[in-house]
């Protein structure tokens, strides 16, 4: 038996605020484990989780890993609505500094621009670091750099600052997608991640706000309350949100450990995969430019969320220019795509359902990541379909205002099954590696939702209303067999993939762990 001593917690029933402020505590039973090894340099103990154990995270209860994707998520949809709500205050800006709305519409791309660089560099370390620190870094930047902006005296300097907001926001987006993969076993993983994929698509609720608090104190305004509520979403994390990831976890246990007892004690997933650091930063581009699914899949949800995007710029051509709308107004036209979204959520539960009867139906513990891909078809159908009707009823005027916007239906429900159904079967391809496909998939979300909205306008007014709004359905149009090409080939391209591959391999070594509770 190891000896005991100040370092081991002798009641198993552990304070959450121990769990969250000292992620690597050990237990007598932890303690007192045999683990495999001899204890020396050569031979190390390889450190695991313990059946029933109080740290791992996908043995916490389901309500408490609700509670920590609610949170981790909520970071996601506080940097969505600094996105867009900056866009509503655009006229006062161009009248403020005596710009056109062009250089002022910048700040809203820069911000998004920022997504593309910040997370090959925070995904990377919090797989080396973990998730709380790095999400907790994020917002302390996002929230300074936020509020600058609101004082700032220079166009130039509102620029820089929504570009440095976004770039260190951006672990927000993509670290949490990490959350999920470690909080969440697979059999419960489909819900959880489309509530994570669904946040993204809340942030045309930005312009709306942002339109109310722009008409009673200006676009200084909309900046300073987003910095308050961005402040206040950071505090909360600092006190509700623990360590998640496995490897940072395990290894600070047999740190303490080797402390503890003067044995050496190593992690076993980072005996398996120890890499450094420069590994770590360049891993995004690696799987990227070498992994075929990541590749694609990586292009149909920057696409997807590029068309999100250009909708910020085209609604107000529609129903602003074209149907003599007001600001608001035409806020509330987003509601057609909100509406999409809640048509998805019973969807999303239908398929986890299924999901749940499958893995029930055969006796290993996982199914293949093709399977999510079914939920896709219909959607990636759909989505065309809907971007067309849409292009052909924004006129005549004539025509009332909820045709178009039943086709902004069908948009909003297909762009986020879509991105669901992708984000699904990228977790269940590459677990281990979640923040860093996450930020390869936010590497081409960015660039493309910074560029669309930059032509938009020139689009309309040079193809018209019609042919303008057809480009995007055209579009998804050509992104249609992605889906339908990996569910009959994904198997075999994963088994040419080494990241693939090695994650794979690191699931078949943790499956068979029961699920406890804390």
């Amino acid at each position: 038996m190891a000896p005991s001593g100040p370092y081991a917690v002798l009641d198993k029933k552990i304070p959450f605020f121990r769990i969250i402020f000292d992620s690597g505590f050990i237990t007598q039973d932890i303690l007192n484990h045999r683990y495999e090894g001899a204890g020396t340099d050569s031979q190390p103990y390889l450190v695991t989780w313990l059946t029933d154990d109080p740290r791992d995270p996908m043995q916490f209860r389901p309500a408490t890993q609700w509670a920590l994707n609610v949170l981790a998520t909520l970071g996601t949809f506080v940097v969505s609505l600094c996105s867009s709500a900056y866009s509503a205050g655009l006229t006062d800006i161009t009248q403020d500094f005596d710009i056109s709305e062009e250089v002022a519409l910048l700040g809203s791309s820069l911000f998004v621009l920022g997504w593309a660089i910040g997370p090959l560099l925070w995904g990377a370390l919090s797989e080396a670091y973990g998730r709380r620190s790095i999400m907790l870094a994020s917002g302390v930047f996002l929230t300074a750099f936020t509020a600058g902006s609101a004082a700032a005296s220079t166009i130039v300097g509102v620029l820089v600052l929504q570009f440095l907001a976004g770039t260190f926001g951006s672990a927000s987006v993509s670290v949490p997608a990490g959350v999920v993969a470690d909080v969440f076993p697979p059999l419960t993983r489909g819900v959880a991640m489309g509530f994570y994929a669904s946040i993204p698509f809340l942030v045309f609720v930005g312009p709306i706000i942002g339109a109310v608090i722009d008409v009673q104190g200006g676009w200084r305004w909309i900046q300073g309350a987003m910095a308050i509520i961005s402040g206040f979403t950071t505090l909360a994390m600092f006190w509700l949100l623990p360590e998640t990831y496995a490897p940072v976890l395990l290894a600070r246990r047999a740190n303490r450990l080797t402390r503890a007892t003067g044995r050496v004690y190593r992690s076993a997933t980072a005996t398996r995969q120890s890499v450094d650091l420069r590994d770590l930063l360049l891993r995004p581009w690696g799987m990227l430019f070498r992994e075929p699914i990541v590749l694609l899949l990586a292009l149909y949800v920057g696409i997807i969320f590029g068309l999100l995007y250009m909708s910020f710029a085209a609604y107000p051509i529609v129903f602003q220019q074209i149907r003599g709308w007001n600001a608001i107004d035409t806020g509330l036209s987003y509601f057609g795509m909100l509406v999409g979204v809640l048509v998805a959520v019973p969807h999303v539960y239908i398929s986890q359902s299924r999901y749940a009867k499958m893995l029930a139906c055969q006796e290993s513990a996982r199914l293949p990541p093709e399977v999510r891909l079914l939920d896709s078809f219909l959607a990636t159908i759909a989505l065309p379909v809907g971007l067309f009707w849409f292009a052909w009823t924004i006129v005549p005027v004539s025509l009332p205002w909820v045709v178009p916007l039943l086709g902004s239906v069908l948009v909003g429900y297909s762009q986020l099954m879509i991105s669901i159904t992708c984000y699904n079967y990228l977790l269940d391809s590459y677990t281990i590696f979640a923040a860093s496909v996450m930020a390869d998939c936010n590497i081409l979300f960015s660039v493309f939702s910074a560029a669309f909205p930059l032509f938009t306008t020139q689009m309309y007014e040079s193809l018209g209303p019609r042919w303008a709004a057809s480009v995007p359905a055209f579009l998804s149009l050509a992104c249609a067999p992605i889906p339908f090409l990996l569910y009959r080939y994904g198997a075999l391209i994963r088994a040419r993939c080494a990241y693939a591959v090695e994650a794979a391999a690191h699931l078949d070594r943790v499956d068979g762990v029961p699920v406890g509770e804390i």
